[in-house]
Parts: C-alpha cells; structure tokens; sequence
C-alpha cells in the first residue's frame, strides 16, 4: 500500500558530487519552507571535490521535529547509479522511488514494495539543451519540476526563489523557471499527481529562521567586537572564516573613508593562525581563529601560552569525525576532551556547547566577554552538522544597548593614582588579575609576557611556592568562570522519575523529539542539556539526586561522561554512556531506542507465587 501522508515524510536526493545538484535541493527545501512547513535539512557529502556520492536529505515536519528522523526514506530521488542498489534498498516499504527513465533498467534493479516513479530526464535535456553542462545543471531543475507536480507543491514559491537566487544574474531566471516547468509538465501530463505524500500550505514556520550554523556563529563574532581572525582552510570550519569576511565587509567598513576596520589572515598553518590570534589579543584586539579537531591538536603549545600567560582568545571548533584525518565530511563531537585539556601540564578550558545556529551566534559573541573577563581561552564547540547545515532556529537577537566586558583592565588614570599592579595578583580572590593594554602608561604597568613560571608581579621564578600560588589562582578563576557561562537547561517530566538523560550541542533536536517517543511508551525521565564547562553546581545537582543518569554524546569514548566524572567528583557507574558516532546526526528513534532498552532493562517481572 502506498504511504499516504501530508507535510510528514523524508525525502531524499543521491546525486554525484559536483554535478550542480546541490543548488536545487536547496531550492526543494526553501520552497517547501515558502510554504509555511518546517524541514531540517542534511547534506552529506564526500571529502572530494568531484565524482564521489552525495546525499541531501530534507525532513518535512509539521510537528516542527529538527533532527533527522533515520529508519528509512519515503521518497528517493535517485540520481546516482553507482549507489542505485543502496538507495532502493533504504526506501521505505510502501514508499517512493523517482529515477531517470531514459535508459530502461531491468524490473529486477525495482521492489516490489514500493512506488517507482519514471521521468526521462536526460531525455528531456538533450532535447532541449546542446550544451553538455547546460544538460547537467538544468537536469536538477527539472526532477525539482517534476516533484513540484507529484507533491503538489506551489511552483510561484519555487520560481520567487529561483528570481531571488539569480538576483543580479537575471538572464539565469528564464531558463531556470523554463526548465522547471519542463519538469512540471511532463509529470502533469504523464504521471499521477500527486502521490499520496502531499504537501499543503500551513503556517508552522511562526518567526523563525533559514540559517547555516557557520555564517550565524561568524556573525556573533561580528557582534561580539572580533576585529581578528586568523585561520588555515579546514573541513568544516572554512565557511565560517569565509562568512566572517563577507559579514564584516557589510559591519566593519567606514562609511565615510571606505577603510576596513577589521583583519582576515589565511596563515600559513593553524599554528601561525593561533598565534596571530594570541598576538592580537594581548595588544587588545578581539581576535579569533575558526578550526577543526586536527586544527586543535596543532595549535596545542600555543593554546598552553595563552593559558598560562592569560591571554583572551577564541577558538571556534567546528567538529568533524576523527582521529587523524579520519571522516572530514562527517559529524561527530569527539573533541570535548581535548578541548577541555588543551595543552600539556594542568590547564582547563571554558568550552561553550551551542545546540542550534541562534546559540552559536549567541554564544560566539558571549565568547569573547568571557575571554577578556576570564583572560584566557575560550572555546566554542560546534560541529559539522550544525555548521554546514541550514537549521530552522528562532531569530538571532541582540539588544543594542548591551556593552563588551573588557574585564580587569588598568587604565593609565588608575595606574597615576598610584593603584597597585601585578600581573598576576589576585586582589579580588576570584582568580582573575588586572591587565594593561601595551602602552597604557609610558613608565607604569609594564610586565613580560612569559610562558616560564613566574610570581605576582610577572617576575620569572622556580620557586614552588610561587608556581602553587599562581596554579591555585588558576583554579580559583575556573570556579568563577563556572558562574558566568550559560546554565544548563532542565526539562522535568511528566510524571516524577529517579531516571535522568544529559546531552549537549547537536543532539539536542534529536533528544526533543525522543521524550515524547518515550513518553509515548511509558517511559518518563528527566533531562538536562549541558551548555558550558566548567560544569555549574546545576549539573552536580542533577546527578545526584537521579539513580542513574545517561548521558548521550557523539563519540566513542563517552568523553563528556568522563568530564563529567572526572570534574563533578561522582560515581561514575551513575553515569551510563548513550553513544553514536558513526559520523551520520543523531536520530530520535536511535535516542529513544537506546534510552528505551536501558529503561526496559530496569524492568524486573516477578514470580508468580506458588499456587497462585
């Protein structure tokens, strides 16, 4: 029987990489959103740069779900023979198959459980086109004609789309919309539309926006006073250096004289990219660098200077799967360790964990107040899932009003009256000392920079007790920072339960969706998305007043489960490891799966008694 259904299904695209496809998904998913339906769109794609197969999957929830839904797919758009095979087999049965029908494929490559849907394509092109990349480009836009037809969608929301994509290129518009409607037509005249996935217009959308996570966490950078970035091309953070470059050409150019009041460094490696950041930034520049996981373990020695010498900057990591060059087009979060220890010898770093583009926007620009303020390195940990990819999210807002935290900074004023200055002397037990900026005074407030041990006053020394004093200030200012990171956010459930779940950053859709799947099947526990480290006394609470707590992550080694164990000072078999990392998002139906045997396990039946 043919799925039915209406503004509820997955849709999925097998293309080749650098075929042209990747536009016309987009557009597919753009229009379904002119339409007032939510959709949460996945690319994934191969670490080549041509040749290889590459996926675009579109969820399409009324309901609002953001994350990618797994068990299969309900219309297969198969455009890619080398993976034929793969393709059929994850449709869904009762589901959809939409092939070019050109060449004839034998009914056994067909199941027979399933819709298959034929337009020729290639036909159509060649008919229509002498070019041969004209055939290849506009053989997208016709199959996105076609399903306008067989899913009944509104083909003016796809061709204003396609006259705003083309803006400025208007002789691009006509043929677009032409080979749109060549698709349209032929599905009109030649199939059954529309199939019984239908799409209708509604208005779930409300207010919220299209964004990628890259360009919004690049923006927050804008707004959070970065006028810095140094960077080395990496898989998958490149996208946001390079819309930090297209944000600051509209926000950091003088009016008046045209000057670029900002610095966009391609160094030579991460290593140079960091300490251009590190140097900025001890001058008093808000600087930062956008990396990923084999980014961070170059960039080591130099995250260690910064710690120990307590100089501001921002690291944005923008996850990809490891180790060594591992999957560099796929999603992991396997650099929570690594981050948290940077660096040889003791050091701890703050490390923000947005969930969604409006928390990487936000908590980017937060990052760099908690840099000056905390005078040290901040990380913020995204991933390749939310930063190579378009999120639904709620609007990026900033209150005007709001004004940079420059934190502990003498002023040449302060440093006349006759304040006292040392480098590292913590005069308001928080950990935290002042700081001058180069040239502040031309005779008071002057210290070295050094990476060697040192006392109070920025001396060198290697006496132990100077070196203890100035590690247990470090300490003191990693408690303070514990009170100014953002909080963790609780969800309780329905009904009272000693069975809690912690997550963090890209699960956190999927983990939405999975409580109502296990409440839906009597199962009632309580979460908490963990936002930042150092952990809040919030997390420690949450632990312990749980049995037991899992805690789901995208890793192998359960790595915020062994922070959490190791920093919170907790049993850790309270702590039951819920783990995914096969380089694909996180789905509801594996949270809840896996959460949902835990909890069945729990369940004992008794014996029945004897004679009963």
């Amino acid at each position: 029987m043919p799925l039915q259904s209406v503004n509820d299904f997955v849709v999925r695209f097998a293309n080749v990489n650098g075929s042209g496809s990747a536009s016309a998904n987009e557009l597919f998913a753009r229009s379904v959103l002119r339409m007032g339906i939510p959709v949460a769109p996945r690319n994934i794609f191969p670490s080549n740069i041509q040749g290889l197969p590459t996926w675009y999957e579109v969820r399409i929830s009324e309901a609002g779900h953001r994350g990618a839904r797994g068990g299969g797919t309900d219309l297969m758009v198969a455009m890619n023979p080398q993976t034929w095979a793969k393709d059929v087999a994850s449709v869904v049965p009762g589901g959809y198959l939409f092939y070019d029908s050109t060449r004839p494929i034998p009914a056994s490559q067909f199941r027979d459980d399933i819709t298959v849907i034929g337009v020729p394509l290639t036909a159509i092109c060649n008919r229509e086109y002498t070019d041969p990349r004209q055939r290849q480009l506009f053989k997208n836009i016709i199959y996105l004609g076609a399903l306008s037809a067989l899913l009944d969608m509104d083909v003016k929301a796809i061709e204003k789309l396609i006259g705003e994509q083309f803006k400025g290129k208007d002789k691009l518009i006509a043929p677009n919309v032409h080979a749109l409607h060549l698709g349209r037509d032929y599905a009109t005249m030649n199939l059954e539309c529309p199939i019984g996935l239908r799409l209708k217009a509604c208005d779930k959308v409300g207010d919220r926006i299209f964004v990628e996570g890259n360009s919004a966490a690049a923006l927050g950078a804008v707004y959070g006073g970065a006028t810095v970035c140094a960077w080395y091309p990496i898989t998958p953070s490149s996208s946001l250096a390079e819309a930090f470059g297209r944000h600051c050409a509209r926000y950091r150019v003088d009016p008046e004289t045209k000057a670029n009041k900002f610095a966009i460094v391609q160094a030579e490696d991460e290593l140079a990219s960091i300490g251009m950041v590190i140097g900025a930034a001890w001058n008093g520049a808000r600087a930062f660098t956008a990396t990923s996981g084999p980014g961070i373990s170059l960039m080591q020695e130099f995250i260690g200077l910064a710690y120990f010498a307590e100089i501001p900057s921002v690291i944005v990591d923008v996850q990809r799967a490891g180790p060594s060059t591992g999957m560099p087009t796929r999603t992991q979060q396997c650099d929570v360790a690594i981050c948290a220890y940077a660096s040889h010898g003791d050091t701890k770093h703050v490390l923000l964990l947005p969930e969604d583009p409006a928390e990487a926007f936000e908590f980017t620009a937060q990052a760099f107040d908690l840099a000056d303020r905390l005078q040290t390195p901040v990380f913020v940990l995204t991933d390749l899932d939310i930063g190579m990819n378009n999120h639904l999210c709620r609007p990026l807002t900033w209150d005007d009003s709001r004004t940079y935290d420059r934190g502990k900074v003498m002023s040449a004023e302060d440093l006349e009256a006759g304040k006292e200055f040392g480098r590292y002397l913590d005069v308001d037990a928080d950990g935290i000392p002042y700081r001058t900026y180069p040239g502040t005074h031309p005779k008071r407030g002057s210290f070295f920079t050094r990476g060697t041990s040192r006392d109070r006053f920025a001396k060198y020394t290697e006496e132990g007790d100077a070196y203890v004093d100035n590690m247990q200030r470090l300490l003191r200012k990693f408690e303070t920072a514990k009170r100014l990171v953002p909080a963790p956010v609780r969800h309780d459930a329905a009904k009272p339960t000693r069975h809690g779940v912690i997550y963090y950053g890209s699960t956190s859709p999927a983990m939405d969706e999975a409580r109502d799947l296990l409440e839906s099947a009597g199962h009632h526990v309580n979460t908490l998305r963990v936002r930042a480290f150092p952990f809040a006394q919030d997390v420690v609470d949450f632990i312990t007043e749980h049995d037991f707590v899992l805690v789901v992550e995208q890793n192998r080694d359960a790595q915020l489960r062994m922070l959490l164990s190791n920093e919170c000072n907790l049993d850790p078999m309270k702590l039951v490891p819920i783990l995914h990392y096969d380089g694909t998002p996180i789905t509801a139906r594996f949270s809840a799966g896996a959460i949902g045997d835990h909890l069945n396990a729990l369940k004992v039946t008794p014996l029945r008694k004897v004679g009963s």
